[in-house]
């Protein structure tokens, strides 16, 4: 009989949804002379646990300080793709050390298709290593 392995816990999360920003991210002239509107969700996983124990603001991640982190990130110097992007969104979530990962999903709903769209949407998911 084979041994199961011990299931890991579902981690906390705070989550930021719908962070809306004026960016010039782009490849085509027009997207870096114009700009257009960009949405990013963020999805951290962390332990709460000991800031709920302490009710202590600095053992866990202040939502309104990091989401005036990642909009100046969004409206901030532009770059080609939204991959590039949302890295760089990730990276900043993972600078906090108690952040064990992140989800990053990054909303081009003004993106020029060709044809009729509601959204484009890239989600990367990153680790701390």
């Amino acid at each position: 009989m084979a041994e199961s392995s011990p299931t890991r816990p579902t981690p906390d999360r705070i989550t930021v949804r719908g962070l809306t920003g004026h960016g010039f991210h782009g490849v085509y002239p027009s997207e870096r002379e114009h700009g257009q509107t960009f949405r990013v969700d963020a999805l951290l996983e962390l332990d709460t646990a000991p800031a709920a124990a302490t009710d202590d603001l600095a053992k866990t991640v202040n939502y309104a300080e990091l989401s005036q982190r990642l909009h100046a990130l969004l409206v901030g110097d532009p770059v080609d793709l939204l991959e590039t992007l949302a890295q760089g969104l990730a990276d900043l979530c993972l600078g906090y050390p108690i952040v064990d990962a992140v989800e990053i999903t990054v909303h081009k709903p003004d993106a020029d298709l060709g044809v009729p769209a509601d959204d484009v949407t890239l989600t990367i998911r990153r680790e701390r290593s």
